[in-house]
């Protein structure tokens, strides 16, 4: 459904693209949360073990800042993680300053299981779009994500 906003045509254009954009992220992450690729997870739970398994230990705000999270958000979902078993926290042995978060062997055992059946879900869901739409998509929203700057035409 287009915006119901009656500016200019530049005002317009960039409203019913933004509703666009994210109804198709929401709909992809709701149909991905349908499938229970990660059921025992929440997105963020997933999210920050993904990371961590990817990435190795990490301070809660270099988490929170590769997810987009804020510290409040990241320590919440970093606790729970905690109480299941999944990841531990550790002080630095160079600077006793840091926490890093770790993955408990259980966590990785729990991320290497579910990890796999995740990746294939999105697969699926990116078949709609051919491997040149893809890369394009991926292009174009790596842009929008730079934000103002990025780009010197007035996208007209």
């Amino acid at each position: 459904m287009p915006t119901h906003y009656k500016g200019n045509a530049k005002e317009i254009r960039a409203l019913n693209t933004f509703i666009k954009l994210t109804r198709a992220s929401d709909s992809v992450m709701q149909r991905l949360f349908n499938r229970q690729t990660a059921s025992e997870l929440t997105h963020g739970q997933f999210a920050v073990m993904e990371a961590l398994h990817h990435l190795g230990p990490l301070c809660p705000g270099e988490i929170g800042a590769k997810l987009l999270r804020s510290g409040g958000n990241i320590t919440l979902v970093i606790d729970n993680l905690e109480k299941q078993g999944l990841v531990r926290r550790e002080r630095d042995a160079a600077d006793r300053r840091l926490v890093r978060v770790h993955l408990t062997p259980q966590g990785k055992k729990m991320i290497e299981r579910i990890f796999p059946t995740y990746v294939q879900a999105i697969v699926e869901e990116m078949s709609v779009l051919t491997a040149a739409e893809q890369e394009q998509l991926g292009a174009l929203c790596k842009k929008l994500g730079k934000g103002a700057g990025a780009s010197d035409n007035g996208g007209e």
